[in-house]
């Protein structure tokens, strides 16, 4: 019998644990999605409609929008005075999950941005390479 009620004992003890844990987990997850910011960029033919803007420090989704450019767009984002056209220095977590057809949207991953200065563009839609981002 004691055997039993240890077992017993045990298995409230382990689910008791892990349903705390997962609490832990969820809300976790829930204020990371709550500190997440977004930015919302619009590229038309040849451009983005927002040439320069500034943000506070902290963890971002951008989310970019064709508006009737004809064909599908992406975004990049590379820290100031670094080589563009070197892959190596894009932030791949600011890509778009999913290139973006006319008349749609899509977002990147969430993309933590430090202080300093970034330069975004859309190597599909060819788009100057001096729109500037602020991070303060």
């Amino acid at each position: 019998m004691r055997k039993v009620i240890t077992a017993v004992v045990t298995v409230f003890f382990v689910a008791t644990f892990s349903a705390n844990a997962q609490d832990k987990m969820m809300a976790k997850d829930k204020m990371m999605k709550d500190a997440t910011k977004t930015i919302s960029l619009e590229q038309t033919p040849g451009e983005f409609t927002q040439k320069s803007l500034t943000v506070p420090a902290g963890t971002y989704i951008f989310e970019i929008a064709n508006k009737n450019v004809g064909h599908d767009v992406g975004f990049v984002l590379v820290k100031k005075g670094e080589d563009i056209n070197n892959a190596e220095n894009h932030i791949k977590t600011a890509y778009v999950t999913k290139v973006v057809e006319t008349g749609g949207t899509q977002t990147s991953n969430p993309t933590v941005l430090e202080k300093g200065e970034y330069v975004y563009f859309c190597p599909m839609n060819p788009t100057a390479t001096d729109n500037t981002l602020t991070v303060e």
